[in-house]
């Protein structure tokens, strides 16, 4: 029973990666958007580059909400619960995103509202995943029954908005070195220049973070993989912009997942065995030990797991390969 624990809790971080990395890049995409389009050209260039990806890398994010469901009831409960309005706000700008990718070439008379439509439903969703991640790494408060027993406000602290802003700088970086890969001339140039302004904001906040994050959570510091891991993100990070700076366009896409993928060894290393860790009474915490489904949900959710990941992940690599190279201002 306890591996099967176990496996979950880094399956469902797995996942998270994954939505992470391929929705990080059309999110970032989103962020940028304002800086990178000058033109409807360079817009239609934009859309045209995440259009075929957008809707499939949001399967991971479902996959791992049903896989936490499935896995972790209560910790679904909790979280969904206590965080209900902040997930209504990103519910509600994924759907306006997504209706702006599709009304934007239909509706030309509108298209300023659907430029903004684009832009605000990517920046809520990027920075609202890290303020989430962030509470659950700090703590929130829970009751008896480990319901959230907080309000709005009490998620508006000093950590998980720093893991917000961390959040949505590293989508920013993974924008714009998609960006500057499926791209030409003075896009691809604007791209490259948005990846360094990114990236050292991304430097600066994530050393911000780590600072907090010990104040935050103290013991978390007595954990020497978490040196580890920040030390190989730091060193992603210096090779991403060097790959930049000497035009490696795909070398610097591929460095920058890894990135995300360091970051997520980070979470994972602070939160496990902790799923929701509780403020002030560490017994009301829910972890994969005490939160988790029955072993016969566990063993025969693996099974699909081991079926349907290799599925996902081929169908993946089978359209970036499809949809490879450069994307033309004039092709649809």
């Amino acid at each position: 029973m306890e591996w099967l624990q176990i496996v979950w809790f880094f399956l469902i971080v797995l996942l998270l990666a994954g939505y992470s990395i391929l929705d990080g890049f059309d999110l970032g995409v989103g962020v940028l958007f304002p800086y990178l389009s000058r033109t409807d050209g360079d817009r239609r260039v934009l859309f045209n580059a995440i259009g075929p990806f957008w809707d499939g890398n949001e399967v991971w994010l479902i996959t791992a909400g049903g896989a936490l469901f499935a896995a972790f009831p209560p910790v679904y409960a909790t979280v969904f619960s206590g965080f209900y309005l902040a997930l209504m706000l990103v519910l509600f700008a994924l759907i306006f995103r997504a209706v702006s990718l599709e009304f934007w070439s239909h509706d030309p008379r509108r298209r300023v509202i659907w430029n903004w439509a684009f832009v605000l439903g990517s920046f809520l969703p990027a920075l609202l995943y890290g303020v989430a991640l962030g509470n659950l790494i700090q703590g929130i408060p829970l009751d008896i029954r480990r319901d959230f027993s907080g309000d709005f406000f009490t998620l508006l602290r000093p950590f998980p908005l720093a893991c917000g802003v961390l959040g949505l700088a590293a989508f920013a970086l993974q924008g714009g070195t998609f960006t500057a890969l499926k791209s030409e001339g003075d896009l691809r140039e604007r791209a490259r220049s948005a990846i360094l302004f990114a990236g050292w904001v991304f430097l600066v906040l994530l050393l911000s973070t780590l600072v907090l994050g010990v104040v935050a959570v103290p013991d978390a510091a007595d954990r020497p993989l978490i040196w580890l891991f920040a030390a190989g993100t730091l060193i992603l990070w210096h090779l991403t912009l060097r790959a930049t700076r000497r035009g490696q366009d795909g070398r610097a896409f591929l460095l920058s997942s890894f990135v995300h993928i360091g970051l997520w060894a980070l979470v994972a290393t602070v939160m496990f065995p902790v799923l929701v860790r509780a403020l002030g009474d560490p017994d009301l915490s829910l972890t994969v030990f005490n939160a988790s489904s029955s072993r016969l949900t566990l063993t025969v959710m693996l099974g699909i797991a081991l079926v349907g990941m290799p599925l996902v992940v081929g169908y993946t690599i089978f359209a970036y390969r499809v949809f490879r190279g450069k994307v033309k201002p004039g092709i649809n």
